[in-house]
């Protein structure tokens, strides 16, 4: 099979839960910043930013450990074991330490007196990185299929359990008249208020974990050292560059809530959280792509077209992002609604937002070159240079500017990592990348969107109709110079 094409199939197979799921999970935005202030959003908001940063630490790089080493030991099963062992012993101590500690923990991180809070994300953190290695695993054997209905299981009862506490319980509860009251008055308790958000959380990363059961018990439980400290020895580096990236990708939403005044804190970092959101489409398409790539780059690098393939995945993956950025720009105009008006302030976040990832997801195309020659430092490297820009920038913008130095800084570390790890790339693992192609896509959506703003027509009906044109003329430009190419696909 064309190699393209097999990627693309992998994608969509292992994208079509994480799509659908994020894009209903999109949709509870509207459900949350309509119901919730921007203060109470904004501890959602800065919860899910320290869960990032844990999630990372709590796998230290086993995911892609896994792969590695399924592809060079004999026995699959002993890397399988030794890594699910290590996972659940790490996650099994976290969960107890957290416990233990979370009243102190709620007050250091601003939290009302909520500790229980800290207990359900113990958990949720606990359970989700134990159940990291088996989806690694069903990824490594390419079993997209139960992938994708696991993934999409845990979507379906994450979204209806928000929906059903959030809105059918809220309402139920505000009306004794209704047939369902007596019951919704036994399971319902209004003051939990955005608590629900967390619960619904944890009973759907639970289920997960049984779902897994079968895949987790199948196999012959063994930890064998030399094997952990090898696997330890390649996943460590890639721990301090994940803990850099969450440090590019969320410690903003944290700074927000420290940086700024007390009584703007919490409700800046919802505006800024929420709008976040609306730049959401962007981060579906990298993350669904992220869960196909990586093992394909790594089964298909002993191919001899491996850099033509590699080459021609940017370009397809430039051009797709180009697509998303200008449908999103060209359309905010009645996307904007799908957050509470309080939050539409910060509205002007998204494009930089957009641009962002968009260079994050180039710069996950690069990292191929760390990764197939082994030299992983140099991704902590890379990350770390970025984290450090990430810190300067945001401790200097944001007393400042507020949440747009964030959205800013965020732009710059990305493309600042993306433009070193090219460089670097090209000394240790070359790749003929198109780059007249790439940017040459990338500057005409630039200048589309540009020249969008400057037309106004002072009707918003007129106004979309025209910017889609403008879409479609980018997506016919497209054509014309891929045509070959897409026949081929």
């Amino acid at each position: 099979m064309n190699p393209l094409k097999k990627l693309a199939g992998q994608t969509a197979v292992y994208g079509l839960p994480t799509i659908v799921g994020r894009l209903l999970n999109y949709f509870l935005t509207p459900l949350y910043t309509y119901i919730y202030s921007t203060s109470d959003y904004g501890i959602v908001t800065s919860l899910y930013a320290y869960v990032s940063f844990l999630l990372v630490f709590l796998t230290y790089g086993m995911e892609t450990a896994l792969f590695r080493f399924s592809q060079t030991e004999n026995d699959k099963e002993k890397v399988y074991s030794t890594s699910l062992l290590s996972l659940f012993s790490t996650s099994v101590l976290f969960i107890g330490f957290v416990s233990l500690y979370a009243s102190p923990i709620a007050n250091a991180i601003k939290l009302n007196g909520h500790s229980e809070y800290i207990v359900w994300f113990a958990f949720i953190l606990g359970v989700d990185a134990i159940s990291a290695i088996p989806f690694a695993k069903l990824r490594e054997q390419n079993k997209a299929k139960r992938f994708a209905l696991i993934k999409s299981i845990n979507i379906a009862t994450n979204i209806f359990l928000n929906v059903f506490f959030i809105w059918f319980c809220a309402k139920t509860h505000n009306n004794p008249n209704s047939i369902f009251y007596s019951l919704i008055e036994k399971i319902y308790n209004p003051e939990i208020g955005i608590g629900y958000i967390f619960i619904s959380n944890l009973a759907a990363s639970g289920l997960t974990l049984l779902l897994l059961l079968p895949d987790m018990l199948r196999v012959h439980f063994s930890l064998e050292n030399s094997l952990w400290k090898k696997m330890m020895i390649y996943a460590l580096p890639l721990l301090v560059a994940g803990l850099a990236g969450m440090v590019n990708e969320t410690i903003d939403r944290i700074l927000l809530t420290y940086l700024l005044p007390e009584k703007e804190a919490l409700s800046q970092t919802g505006i800024y959280g929420a709008c976040y959101k609306v730049s959401i489409i962007m981060t579906i398409f990298i993350q669904t792509f992220r869960f196909a790539a990586e093992p394909f780059f790594f089964s298909h690098a002993k191919e001899k077209d491996a850099k033509k393939v590699y080459a021609d995945i940017m370009k397809y993956f430039v051009i797709i992002c180009s697509i998303i950025f200008l449908g999103t720009m060209m359309n905010i105009s009645w996307i904007q609604y799908f957050v509470g008006e309080p939050f539409r302030a910060g509205i002007d976040v998204v494009p930089i937002l957009l641009l962002a990832n968009l260079c994050l997801g180039i710069f996950i195309n690069q990292s191929i070159w760390y990764k197939l020659t082994g030299q992983t430092r140099y991704g902590a490297y890379l990350t770390i240079m970025g984290a450090i820009i990430t810190l300067v920038l945001n401790f200097y913008w944001i007393p400042r500017i507020g949440y747009m130095g964030s959205a800013w800084a965020t732009l710059i570390c990305y493309a600042a990592m993306m433009i070193v790890s090219y460089i670097a790339g090209n000394k240790h693992y070359p790749v003929n990348y198109d780059l007249k192609r790439i940017l040459g896509y990338l500057a005409l959506s630039l200048v589309l969107y540009l020249l969008s703003l400057q037309i106004k027509l002072g009707s918003i009906p007129l106004g979309l109709i025209l910017n889609n044109l403008l879409l479609i003329f980018f997506i016919g430009i497209v054509f014309v110079f891929e045509r070959k190419n897409l026949k081929i696909l």
